[in-house]
């Protein structure tokens, strides 16, 4: 059920949020809200994985 859930949650990241690797963002010059968005990506796709 919950892996399931976090495969949902990481096809509406894909098709919601933006791709920062994409845009060739430099970490170092990313802002806070950027930061978290590529933080919640992070652990959503871990949790889809598992």
């Amino acid at each position: 059920m919950k892996k399931s859930f976090y495969k949902f949650l990481a096809k509406a990241n894909k098709l919601l949020l933006p791709s920062y690797t994409k845009k060739r963002l430099d970490l170092a010059k990313a802002s806070k809200f950027q930061l978290a968005i590529i933080g919640w990506r992070y652990f959503v796709t871990t949790k889809a994985l598992d």
